[in-house]
Parts: structure tokens; C-alpha cells; sequence
């Protein structure tokens, strides 16, 4: 069971998360409720005195302030700094390449060749259907050139951005003492969201990798899990370990595909009520499920475990999570920015905010170094002999 374990440690996680390029500044510990438009019209805004004020200044500036002024900055700037007033850090202004950036995570979808990179530069997977899987390039290849230039001694993300973007490339791999050439262009391709791998042992154990909560990721989650219950598993690992968060609906789907109709999902919490959502889903499972959390799991992450532990009777196991416990909506503006906002707090279904405190695993188990300074995935370790 060891040798098994240590084959899909953390730490070749972090890799593909790397490379992938699926976590950035912007999405870390993010839920997003949904999206909105900024509409202004009726008698509202005009008996709005503080607007009313803002909007005299805004008059007098654009007709007598003596260099001409870019109107569109100067409303930016006054937008970002409304949001910064709130202080509060899920609520920010993006201007339009942040927003760009942010929906593209979000998406379900990237632009790239389809294969994660582990070091040595050797290719640790390539999904299906991509230009790589269709060029011919395989798993345990090693990349020893990009466009004539050498990758030796280069990391795995310098390696990634030497592919470039919108070009066909040129690259060169070690394949049994043999060298290949492979001409790849990127493409927008579906991005590989979950891993699914099966320990066939007496217990028939099935375990799935979350790696993010886009628009997609339900999709795929449903598609994992039909494969491994073809396998005939009787119990489950669900991994969001490293998983920063997302839309809040993929995270509710996914509870919805075990928990009963009629049960508890979570709770929003905002200024002038709580509102409790359940699931509303005639599926359900009965599989005994063990889902794993670590100190980066947070916001979308948390709901799904504090669903299935308080409304399915999941085994936490893993380290105390983020504690992200606010949601937010989005606000896009005329000219490709976007305002993201905390509208509410979530609650779990017994009830708690997880925000500032996170969720606590059933199985508190640290991650270990071995003598090379490998991780040794001691938490799938413990997940595994709980349900053996």
C-alpha cells in the first residue's frame, strides 16, 4: 500500500499545478456566487445625496481641471477606490486584464499542449485529445529541446513557458536513448480538472484529485466517478488538498451527487438574513467517503468537505483548512473591468462559519519527508487504511 502511495505524492501535484498554470493571485480562496451586470436607472440613484456629491465632483473635474483628463482611468481609479474603502481582502477592483485572466481560470479552459511536466523534465502525463496526445508525445518522454533551445538545468515552469503560445514549436524529446522531434501548436483546450485512480485491493478503493471549481469541473467529477463505480468500488477518496476554491455550484453539484434530497447544503449568511440551501437532487450514494483537506483547501473546497462530513457523514482527514468563509459576487463593468465583492458569509450545514477558523479533520495526519526529501503522502496513506 506504501509503494502505492508515494507514487502520487503532494509534491507531483503542486508540479501539475504549476505547470498547468491553474492557480493564480487571483483566485486563491475564491467562491463566486454569480455574475452580475451594473444597471443604474429609476429614482434611487438620483435621491442619492452621497452619489449626488460624487457625481458634482466628477462634473466639475472633466469640465474645469486645466489638462484633459482620461474619464474612463479617472473612473476606475474612483471604483478601486470605493472597494479598497471596504478594507476587506476578497474585495477588490480588476481592471480588464485581471478580469480577462480571472475568467479564463475560471473557465474550464486553457491554452496549452496537454501534458504536465515532472522534473528532470520528463512528462509525467498527457491528456487525451490534446496537440501532444495527438502529435505522439508520451508519458516518461523527456524534453531535451524547445525551438533549438537546450532545457537542461531549466525548471519545469521555464520549461512550460518556452512553448510558446500562438506558434507551432518545435521540441525535441529522449524516448529509450532515442531522440524525437515533435512539431506541437497550443490550442484552447479543456482543462484536465480531476484525476481518478483505483486501488484494487479487497476494499476496491476509488480516489479523485480536484484540482480547481471552474465552470467544468462537475462535468468531470461525474465522469471520474462513473469510471471507477465501472471499476466496482465500494468506497471513495475525494482529494481537495492544494484546491483554492472556485464557483460555488461546482462545489454543491458535486455534494448533490451523494447527499440526499431534502438535506442541508450550506447557509448564506448576509446582513439582513440566513438562507439555507438544500440539495433538491434526486441522486444519492450510499459509498463510504473519506475526503482529504490540508491547510490550502478553501473557499469552494470547504463547502464540499463541510457538506459531505455534516449532511453525508464523511471522514476528514488531512490538516485544519484555510478557513475562507465569505462569498462573492462579481459586478462587470462597460469597459472589461470587474468589481468582486463579499456579499455574504457561508455557513456550514450544522450551522458554523468556517471563516478565520477552517474545518478540522476528523484525523489530524502531517505530511512526512523521506531520506531524499520526498514528501511521503502520509494523509492518503491514513485515508487508505481507514477504509481497508
Amino acid at each position: 500500500m506504501k509503494k502505492q502511495t508515494q507514487g502520487f505524492s503532494l509534491k507531483s501535484v503542486t508540479i501539475i499545478i504549476v505547470i498547468t498554470a491553474l492557480v493564480t493571485s487571483l483566485t486563491t480562496g475564491l467562491i463566486i456566487y454569480n455574475n452580475n451586470k451594473v444597471i443604474l436607472g429609476g429614482a434611487d440613484w438620483k435621491e442619492d445625496e452621497a452619489l449626488q456629491e460624487f457625481l458634482k465632483i466628477y462634473n466639475s473635474l472633466d469640465e474645469d481641471y486645466y489638462e484633459e483628463i482620461n474619464k474612463t482611468e479617472m473612473v476606475d481609479a474612483a471604483i478601486s477606490a470605493m472597494v479598497d474603502y471596504l478594507g476587506e481582502e476578497y474585495s477588490i477592483y480588476l481592471n480588464q486584464n485581471e478580469t480577462e485572466n480571472l475568467s479564463e481560470e475560471l473557465s474550464g479552459k486553457f491554452k496549452g499542449i496537454g501534458i504536465s511536466i515532472g522534473e528532470g523534465n520528463k512528462i509525467v502525463k498527457v491528456y487525451n485529445e490534446t496537440p501532444a496526445a495527438k502529435a505522439g508525445i508520451k508519458a516518461n518522454d523527456v524534453i531535451i529541446k524547445i525551438n533549438d533551445v537546450e532545457t537542461t538545468g531549466k525548471t519545469t515552469a521555464e520549461v512550460a513557458n518556452m512553448i510558446k503560445q500562438d506558434i507551432e514549436n518545435s521540441i525535441v524529446i529522449l524516448r529509450e536513448n532515442s531522440e524525437l522531434t515533435f512539431k506541437v501548436t497550443p490550442e484552447l483546450i479543456n482543462e484536465p480538472l480531476t484525476t481518478n485512480l483505483f486501488y484494487n485491493n479487497e476494499r476496491k478503493i476509488g480516489y479523485i484529485y480536484i484540482e480547481s471549481f471552474t465552470n467544468t469541473v462537475e462535468e468531470e467529477f461525474a465522469k471520474s466517478l462513473e469510471e471507477l463505480e465501472a471499476e466496482g468500488i465500494n468506497s471513495l477518496i475525494i482529494d481537495v488538498r492544494g484546491n483554492t476554491g472556485g464557483y460555488l455550484k461546482g462545489a454543491t453539484e458535486i455534494a448533490s451527487q451523494f447527499i440526499e434530497k431534502g438535506k442541508v447544503l450550506y447557509s448564506l449568511e448576509n446582513k439582513e438574513k440566513v438562507e439555507v440551501y438544500k440539495d433538491e437532487t434526486k441522486t444519492y450514494r450510499t459509498l463510504p467517503v473519506i475526503v482529504l483537506i490540508d491547510e490550502t483547501s478553501a473557499s469552494a473546497s470547504e463547502v464540499l468537505a463541510a457538506a459531505l462530513k455534516d449532511s453525508y457523514g464523511a471522514t476528514l482527514v488531512g490538516a485544519i483548512s484555510y478557513g475562507k468563509g465569505k462569498v462573492q459576487t462579481t459586478n462587470s463593468l462597460e469597459d472589461g473591468s470587474m468589481v468582486k465583492y463579499t456579499i455574504a458569509r457561508w455557513l456550514r450545514p450544522n450551522g458554523e462559519c468556517v471563516d478565520g477558523v477552517g474545518i478540522a479533520p476528523d484525523y489530524a495526519v502531517a505530511l512526512e519527508l523521506d531520506e531524499n526529501g520526498y514528501y511521503v503522502d502520509t494523509q492518503l496513506e491514513k485515508a487508505l487504511e481507514l477504509l481497508s
